[in-house]
């Protein structure tokens, strides 16, 4: 038994590089929450989990009051049963975005420990479908953006490799996003993918207005075009589009996509392997997806996604937006295409002096197990 004898804690907050905006909200920083685990055997793994600047301390609470004290003792090579233990002991606060965001940094560090342990990296781990996927870049397409300043950015990731670039969109009108769509699309040509993501931002109307111009500029997919616990208005959507809704950021449990599925009222689905709860049930919600021919394309978190999106066959695209550059070496790239790491575990290369310089005052702790 590989039991678990120690974990440690800790917050990194990171500015990001560009100004981001959508239809709702500022991206003004990323309150990352590191978990690192010890087994009895001495093995080690670390995950990590992410806020968008709000949150962050609950879920340190909730991972030095009850999810870490629960975990110790417990075996490590377990992950299925451990993940479902630490949900139904605190199931009060499930489901929910807390819960899930403390419940991904266990899981991914169990998952980097079972890689080092094995000598295997993740994307080997969770099935091994393929090594590498092509990128889409959001990077450049933020809201507040210019049409000029969207074709600039548009231009230089095709020439860098990339087969698509994502537009935001949810302006008060329907010919300021036709304006800025049309930009891109004029100049990349029709080869070049174009993605669109309004941020929950519509009601069914407005979503409904924009149709046809998806349909005429070829969009590939219309990003959380409603509240995220609209499945009714999703399905009403995705039964009038041609354009495939693609949902799943603000989902946090594989029962929610689920509904979705049952219903109809998706056909990209996009979970966040932090925001589900950790690599086990976002390795579900793929099987899932695939089970029903539909595609998994993952929020975020890019250098964690990568390997999840080559270990199934139904991921298609990676989403490129750089957020770890200041305490990890950067992604393994051939032009627009990300490589799955070969390195055991997540395969990610931390700075460890850069994560301590960076640690937030006050947020760090240790828990052990009781007779140590």
């Amino acid at each position: 038994m590989a039991r678990i004898t120690s974990a440690n804690a800790f917050m990194v907050d990171l500015e990001p590089k560009v100004v981001r905006t959508d239809a709702i909200q500022s991206f003004n920083s990323q309150e990352t929450i590191f978990v690192v685990l010890r087994d009895v055997d001495g093995a080690k793994g670390m995950g990590y989990s992410y806020t968008i600047g709000d949150g962050g301390p609950a879920i340190l609470s909730l991972l030095k009051e009850t999810l870490l004290p629960r975990l110790m003792e417990q075996d490590a090579d377990r992950i299925e049963a451990v993940w479902r233990d630490l949900l139904f002991c605190s199931h009060a606060t499930a489901v929910g975005p807390i819960m899930s965001l403390a419940l991904a940094a266990i899981d991914t560090a169990l998952w980097d420990m079972r890689g080092h342990k094995t000598g295997l990296p993740l994307h080997i781990l969770a099935g091994g479908a393929k090594s590498s996927v092509p990128m889409y870049t959001t990077e450049g397409g933020w809201l507040h953006l210019s049409p000029d300043a969207l074709v600039e950015d548009a231009v230089a990731s095709k020439e860098a490799g990339f087969l698509g670039s994502k537009v935001k969109i949810g302006k008060p009108t329907v010919a300021q996003d036709c304006e800025r769509l049309e930009a891109v699309r004029k100049v990349l040509g029709d080869d070049y993918e174009i993605m669109t993501d309004a941020n929950q931002s519509m009601t069914s109307g407005e979503a409904k207005r924009r149709l046809p111009m998806l349909e005429r500029l070829n969009i590939a997919w219309f990003e959380e075009p409603l509240p995220a616990d609209d499945i009714a208005g999703h399905a009403r959507l995705q039964s009038q589009s041609r354009v495939p809704v693609a949902v799943g950021e603000s989902m946090y449990s594989p029962g929610q996509f689920a509904d979705y599925i049952a219903q109809d009222a998706c056909e990209i689905v996009q979970a966040d392997v932090a925001r589900i709860g950790g690599i086990t049930p976002w390795l579900k919600v793929a099987h899932m997806a695939e089970a029903h021919n539909i595609a998994i394309c993952p929020h975020f978190l890019m250098e964690l996604h990568v390997s999840l999106v080559c270990a199934v066959p139904n991921a298609p695209w990676l989403e490129y937006i750089p957020q770890l550059e200041d305490i990890a070496a950067p992604m393994a790239r051939d032009g627009g295409n990300a490589l799955a790491p070969m390195t055991p575990g997540l395969g990610i290369e931390w700075d460890y002096d850069k994560l301590a310089a960076l640690t937030v005052t006050g947020s760090a702790f240790d828990i052990k197990e009781a007779h140590q």
